[in-house]
């Protein structure tokens, strides 16, 4: 039941005047279709769904879903510190036609790894679509653990995670521990190769809004066995990724993609505009890569 391999899109949320703007997420989907995008993941953080009523929710991946006309699977962010409320978005959006579901731990609240386990299972069992794990505890405050995921991996319906926490001996622990078919997805785009020696079959990647052709071919490249070449794009993206996350994201990768000329620069509080000197970094290390007459 794997989603995808290769490269997904954690797709940004387009807003003008408050509202969201369909018409530019259509023209954002079509592009990373067009680029050879392996996945588009709607409504995850850096889709802003944490300010996006349920409403703007659901339609927003519905909208995904119907753009997309089945040529990549769509998957949707369902995740919650409420667990019913995981439960009831997770059945709202297979409903709407998602392909499958990011699940990110709770927040705030927090739990332990028991609880964890209890809030994945309930939500598994609540649909017929498969679900990735979604671990960054820098955002959430809660790690789910090698022995965690080895244990929820077990269940039909979990088929893989995201791992964010940019420490690889974790990662490392939890390929050891799970199934070949239990999915390793890089939530870090700064170590996606090095992700990919350990088993990982791609990433679900913020800079792929702005370069998802090159984000696509490097993860092709690994997995095609020409590690050389995807060792070099890796490292030559390094200054574009840092550039992406020298504020919270999605600040800097919407400024990007308002600079190539796709959406508004609007975000929704307590997200706010960036600096100067954030903009004047984003605008050198696009152009510096190549991508700023890119539309």
């Amino acid at each position: 039941m794997t989603l995808f391999s290769g490269a997904g899109v954690a797709l940004v949320t387009p807003f003008k005047d408050g509202l969201v703007d369909y018409d530019r997420l259509g023209e954002l989907i079509d592009w990373q279709i067009d680029q050879g995008i392996d996945a588009i993941v709607s409504c995850g953080t850096t889709g802003e769904a944490s300010t996006l009523k349920d409403e703007e929710h659901i339609e927003t991946v519905r909208f995904t879903v119907e753009r997309s006309q089945g040529k990549v699977p769509v998957i949707a962010g369902a995740g919650s510190n409420d667990t019913d409320h995981a439960v009831w978005m997770s059945k709202e959006l297979e409903a709407a036609g998602a392909d499958g579901l990011l699940l990110v731990t709770p927040y705030y609240n927090k739990c332990t790894q028991k609880g964890l386990i209890q809030h994945y299972i309930m939500i598994a069992d609540s649909v017929n679509i498969p679900c990735i794990l979604y671990s960054v505890a820098g955002r959430t405050g809660v790690n789910i653990t090698p022995a965690t995921v080895a244990e929820l991996s077990k269940h039909p319906n979990i088929v893989g995670i995201k791992e964010a926490s940019g420490n690889m001996s974790q990662v490392v622990e939890i390929a050891k521990y799970v199934s070949d078919d239990f999915a390793l997805y890089s939530g870090n785009d700064d170590i996606i190769v090095p992700l990919l020696s350990v088993g990982s079959v791609g990433a679900i990647s913020t800079v792929a809004n702005i370069a998802p052709k090159d984000t696509h071919d490097m993860i092709q490249s690994y997995l095609s066995g020409d590690v050389k070449k995807a060792m070099k794009m890796q490292l030559s993206m390094k200054s574009l990724i840092d550039a992406m996350f020298i504020e919270v994201n999605p600040i800097p990768v919407k400024a990007a993609l308002n600079i190539m000329g796709f959406i508004e620069r609007e975000y929704r509080l307590p997200l706010c505009e960036p600096d100067n000197k954030t903009l004047f970094k984003i605008s050198s290390e696009i152009k510096n890569y190549g991508l700023s007459s890119i539309k």
